[in-house]
């Protein structure tokens, strides 16, 4: 198969998506001198990078395509840290498989393993998931990674914040047979370059900055409440009664204030849903569903589990719980 036709289907794929132009990130991996090589690539949540590293992989595996029909193993690999953005990844991704026909599953904690482990047994050529679930397969026997020939790690320094790494080490030990490792993060400390060095070979460095990087956008305005703790849920009664407020994500610190702030605001009132860890995966999905399609116009939310969730027509976010990083909050807002 030439790059034509392959080309071909993946440019009526993306632009059948609504993707009129690439982003930077897109355009950088998509450059001739990156094309199979490792990357160390440094890209904020946003810019576009699962379609990136989507492009990247996907002219290798339209040239396997043949060899995917009889083969039982996937040829590549993608881990995320959450099982949120492990979905989001599959959903992103399904454009350019349904170019060729490629199988591609997403396996995480909360879900039915025997679900997944059937999935995998019916044939898969691309693998996303977290990094728990992926060891408890491939210890079972029912995912081998051996063979694989690309390896994607998505946020990697949340990876790391998430105390992951050992993990995704220990997965990356695994795929003795990798030609192809990409390693995005948002931010790059000691952890991630030492993870590079250890399992790169001379990968090439991509950084896409936003010259407004570090800024929030200029139309987003930022107002501060000074609250004493007991009157946090009155200021965010208060607030959520303001004109023109659509869709509005809440943020807190724990599980526990996530549950408790949106049964408190279901009390009051308003159309709120909890998302945090120790729901199901099943209730996370039907929040953000719901939170997605308007059926709920409030979402409380705890960090980790609102981390990779994309949602277009949020008018207000309300951070109860500031988080302790800048880069957080810019993040959230």
């Amino acid at each position: 198969m030439n790059d034509d036709a392959i080309a071909a289907p993946l440019a009526a794929a993306l632009s059948a998506r609504g993707y009129a132009t690439l982003t930077p990130v897109q355009q950088a991996m998509l450059a001739p001198d990156v094309a199979g090589r490792d990357a160390l690539v440094s890209a904020q949540t946003g810019s576009g990078k699962t379609v990136a590293f989507g492009m990247a992989i996907a002219p290798d595996l339209l040239r396997g395509a043949d060899r995917l029909l009889f083969a039982d193993v996937p040829m590549a690999l993608i881990i995320a840290p959450t099982r949120e953005l492990a979905s989001q990844i599959v959903d992103e991704l399904e454009v350019l498989a349904k170019a060729r026909k490629l199988r591609v599953a997403a396996v995480y904690g909360g879900a039915r393993i025997e679900t997944q482990i059937k999935r995998l047994v019916d044939g898969v050529d691309l693998v996303i998931g977290t990094p728990g679930r992926l060891i408890d397969l491939i210890q079972q026997g029912e995912l081998s990674v051996a063979d694989v020939d690309h390896v994607v790690i998505d946020e990697a320094d949340r990876m790391a914040d998430m105390g992951f790494l050992p993990q995704v080490e220990w997965i990356l030990r695994h795929t003795g047979n990798r030609n192809q490792t990409m390693l995005f993060s948002a931010t790059m400390p000691s952890a991630i370059l030492s993870l590079a060095r250890r399992y790169q070979n001379r990968p090439i460095h991509i950084r896409v900055s936003d010259p407004d990087e570090g800024k929030t956008k200029a139309d987003i305005k930022q107002f501060v409440y000074r609250a004493h703790a007991l009157d946090k849920d009155e200021v965010v009664g208060r607030i959520l009664q303001a004109e023109g407020r659509g869709k509005t994500v809440i943020f807190v610190r724990t599980k526990r204030t996530s549950a408790k702030l949106a049964e408190e605001l279901i009390d009051r009132g308003f159309n709120a849903a909890p998302l945090h860890g120790d729901m199901s995966q099943e209730a996370r999905e039907k929040s953000m569903a719901a939170f997605r399609d308007g059926r709920k116009e409030i979402l409380v939310a705890t960090e980790v589990a609102a981390r990779g969730i994309d949602v277009d027509d949020v008018t207000h976010v309300i951070n109860y719980s500031v988080p302790e990083d800048e880069k957080a909050y810019l993040h959230r807002i």
